[in-house]
């Protein structure tokens, strides 16, 4: 079984693309903490190529930005490649299957504060929809 999980902070605004055939991918990168310190009594942090697609992709590229806590469930993936130069090099990258968002609700000047594309931020506003209250009790059985 290959499964890995991860909590952290986004390193950045995740970035948001298409394949030629029009599917969804997300980029971005998770730094997480080392639960144990080092022999210096410091906690290390990894970073980790994460890759998100379709729908998934698009809500982390509408919800997420740089220095969110985010949890991430995935598969690791390993590739081997060679270089320019013809040297062999590899590269790891988590499958983003499962999100989780982990940091508190965000305000309403945090999300406006230019950091991203007016496009973007349009694309974000949505109405909500409007529920009313129906008291009709006659059908309840108890």
């Amino acid at each position: 079984m290959n499964k890995i999980f991860l909590i952290g902070n986004l390193t950045k605004d995740p970035e948001l693309s298409e394949t030629q055939s029009g599917i969804a991918v997300c980029r971005f990168s998770l730094a997480v903490r080392r639960a144990r310190a080092n022999a210096e009594g410091n906690h290390e942090t990894d970073f980790f190529s994460c890759t998100a697609w379709r729908g998934l992709a698009e809500t982390i590229d509408r919800y997420v930005h740089k220095g969110d806590k985010l949890g991430v469930v995935g598969e690791v993936q390993f590739r081997e490649y060679t270089d320019n130069q013809g040297a062999k090099k590899t590269s790891t990258n988590v499958i983003v299957q499962e999100i989780d968002f982990c940091g508190g609700k965000r305000t309403q000047e945090s999300d406006s504060d230019g950091s991203r594309e007016n496009t973007r931020t349009e694309k974000k506003t949505r109405q909500k929809p409007v529920l009313q209250d129906i008291d009709d009790d006659s059908d309840i059985p108890f």
